[in-house]
């Protein structure tokens, strides 16, 4: 039944033509077809993007795979592997990789205050849902677990803020222009419980060492680090010194106003165990660009001319490092900063790096392709660290490694100003906010209102209708527009009325916009959600909706047939920029139902099948989609709650078992529209729809995210 057109209650006279409307209306959507035709003939410019492919049945995306990402994306395809569940295209064009993590906040919070997050929607195209968040979720995902699952998080691994087992050296004494400096080394092995020490080299000023000792762990040694320590387990075997005769001796051997000099000394003093007032860091010293630190080896060589840790000799010598930290502090105590500026290290480390790229990745690929590599550890290796904001209750294993700079900040807004001004030197960066969370019962209570609020936006009231309406008829209209979960005659007003609540938002929305003042059974009928403290903004939520990026570009149509999907593919020429097609089914009897959503690769395409798709030839009914399909699987999460009016049941709802589940449909478009070259086309991997994360927010280049906060 096809409802008649009567909106003013006037009928036009039979016999008299209507004047046809002016041409510019047919000039103006010719040039707008002109104008998106031309769109997708002109390249886009490359600029790095995600294309996602979920495998899970649950649309979940593991911690795992999201570290596959983020190594992926910080470090490229010359160094690890893709990642396996998505395709970040052009990743040479990121500049920065920045993740958000809002701790204390979910998806609930996401969906009961969309409206207020309009920036944070449009900046993060793609969401995902994550398993919930282990106690330490920042070295999940960025891969430290693997690493650190054996070790005790009490202790030093590799670092420890607490340090209240550290011996203090008792040097107190008042330090001048004459006091002593001592160059200081260490190497460690991985044992059981972390790193812990197996060498110690002291060297005083003019070059003597006075202390170069052996030391045996306490506990099972894993890994002796020979590469780097030249540590062996025959060299170690026969070692009877501990690190308590260690700290007893260099208390011993330091003067009250001694100076320790070393590389990255804070690892050093670490593995000691000991904390000492006055000392000079050599990477620290010599400061480089962006956070990084030039490595010993190479400020021997540009600052000393010297050749120091030569790749044919077993591991470091400890030694000759203290003795080179030693000679570069008096280097710039000696010449001062001036001089060390006109060497221009940058530039020289650059041109050094260069050079050495291709043989680096190739010594490095094995280390850092295998799949327990952290992030931490890749970006260690290309002599890169890591940025880290958060709040100062906060405490988290990655803040003590030793690439990561962290920088605690008092509040939320302090941590969105230092993000402002230190992300764009850093090329990963983790930026941290904190938010009390709700109690379980706020939480549940508010579950409840949104359950019924979403039940309220999909159910539509419609009448009034005459009291020996055609039911069937009816039923009939209203079902074409979407799958129907209820209908319920309303007869407490003077004329029957209809509540009809739909499955999905789309159909009741449809429905709205399609009868509302429309002639049906002889009466002018008004179709209108139901009026609640819940819906009183529905209308902007709705409109909300169908802007949000991951609606934009994808079509709902209700009324296809379970051919239609041959038929798409038959005439795919007319549907150009089609990528893929969301055919859900009833997960009782496994058929399709008679709706499915198109995803276009803009929304001038979307635009334009979706007229195609309503003409004459198809005879669909559809708009543009307002719910992506991770809110559908939130909301069957929740508790059953809803509304229905007194009346009598005309349609029994479906029990609550009857989820939807959706078949995904992967198209591979070529490239070149209708026409072939000879040339090799590459499909591109194409997909729908994400789920969603609310708690860690997607990566984005550096510039997008600070116009979005700025706004």
């Amino acid at each position: 039944m096809e409802p008649e057109r009567e909106r003013t209650g006037k009928h036009f006279k039979k016999g008299r033509k209507r004047r046809r409307a002016p041409n510019t209306l047919v000039g103006a959507a010719e040039a707008m077809r002109a104008r998106w035709e031309l769109g997708e003939r002109q390249p886009e410019a490359k600029k790095a993007r995600l294309s996602a492919i979920l495998f899970a049945e649950n649309c979940e995306v593991t911690h795992d795979q999201l570290c596959e990402l983020l190594k992926y994306a910080v470090l490229g395809k010359s160094s690890v592997p893709k990642p396996s569940w998505c395709q970040l295209f052009h990743q040479n064009h990121l500049n920065n990789v920045v993740v958000f993590v809002l701790q204390g906040m979910s998806q609930l919070h996401f969906y009961r205050f969309y409206l207020e997050f309009g920036f944070l929607r449009k900046a993060f195209r793609h969401k995902f849902r994550l398993p919930p968040p282990s106690s330490n979720f920042l070295a999940d995902i960025i891969g430290l677990k693997k690493k650190q699952a054996t070790r005790d998080q009490s202790k030093m691994g590799e670092g420890c803020p607490d340090c209240a087992n550290f011996v203090p050296t008792k040097c107190n004494g008042s330090i001048t222009d004459n006091s002593p400096l001592f160059g200081l080394d260490c190497e460690m092995c991985v044992t059981s419980k972390g790193r812990e020490l197996t060498r110690i080299s002291l060297v005083a000023e003019g070059g003597s060492c006075v202390m170069d000792e052996l030391v045996k762990p306490d506990n099972k040694i894993l890994d002796y680090l020979t590469s780097f320590s030249g540590i062996t387990k025959k060299i170690l075997n026969p070692v009877t010194t501990r690190l308590k005769d260690v700290q007893r001796q260099l208390k011993s051997l330091l003067p009250p106003d001694a100076v320790l000099v070393g590389h990255s000394l804070d690892l050093d003093l670490r593995a000691l165990k000991m904390i000492h007032p006055y000392v000079i860091d050599t990477s620290l010293l010599y400061v480089r660009e962006q956070g990084r630190r030039f490595k010993l080896k190479f400020l021997a060589k540009a600052i000393l001319g010297k050749d120091i840790q030569c790749p044919n000799r077993l591991g470091h010598d400890a030694t000759e490092d203290a003795r080179t930290t030693l000679e570069l502090a008096r280097y710039f105590l000696k010449y001062g900063p001036r001089k060390i500026a006109e060497l221009n290290l940058e530039a020289l480390a650059s041109h050094q790096e260069l050079l050495a790229t291709g043989q680096e990745l190739r010594n490095t690929a094995e280390v850092v392709q295998q799949p327990n590599t952290s992030v931490l550890e890749c970006l260690d290796l290309m002599g890169q660290k890591l940025l880290f904001l958060t709040r100062e209750p906060e405490t988290s294993e990655l803040s003590s490694a030793r690439n990561c700079e962290t920088v605690k900040c008092l509040s939320n807004k302090e941590v969105l100003e230092q993000a402002r001004v230190e992300i764009p030197l850093f090329p990963f960066s983790i930026v941290q906010f904190s938010f009390e969370p709700f109690s379980p019962s706020l939480t549940e209570e508010m579950n409840k209102r949104m359950r019924i609020k979403w039940t309220e936006m999909s159910t539509v009231y419609a009448g009034p209708f005459s009291k020996n309406c055609n039911l069937r008829a009816l039923k009939r209209l209203f079902k074409s527009f979407g799958p129907i979960r209820s209908m319920t005659l309303v007869l407490e007003t003077h004329q029957p009325h209809l509540c009809i609540q739909y499955e999905v938002l789309e159909a009741a929305q449809l429905a709205i916009e399609s009868l509302d003042g429309v002639l049906v059974e002889g009466a002018c009928i008004k179709v209108q959600r139901p009026v609640t403290e819940l819906t009183l903004d529905c209308n902007t939520l709705v409109n909300e909706l169908e802007q949000d990026s991951e609606n934009r570009g994808t079509i709902y149509l209700s009324g296809v047939s379970e051919t239609f999907k041959e038929h798409l593919l038959q005439q795919s020429n007319l549907f150009l920029g089609l990528e893929a097609v969301i055919l859900p089914k009833d997960l009782k009897s496994g058929k399709q139902k008679r709706y499915c959503f198109l995803k276009f690769k803009n929304f001038g395409s979307a635009q334009r099948a979706l007229d195609i798709l309503k003409g004459k030839d198809w005879k669909l009914k559809g708009r543009h989609a307002l719910t992506p399909r991770h809110l559908h699987a939130w909301l069957r999460g929740l508790p059953p709650e809803s509304r229905r009016p007194p009346g009598i049941r005309v349609i029994p709802p479906p029990s609550e078992q009857q989820a939807l589940q959706h078949s995904w449909i992967i198209l591979w478009p070529r490239t070149d529209g209708n026409k072939r070259r000879r040339g090799k086309q590459h499909p591109k991997h194409v997909f729908v729809s994400l789920p969603i994360i609310f708690h860690v927010p997607f990566l984005i280049p550096c510039g997008q995210w600070q116009r979005m906060w700025s706004g």
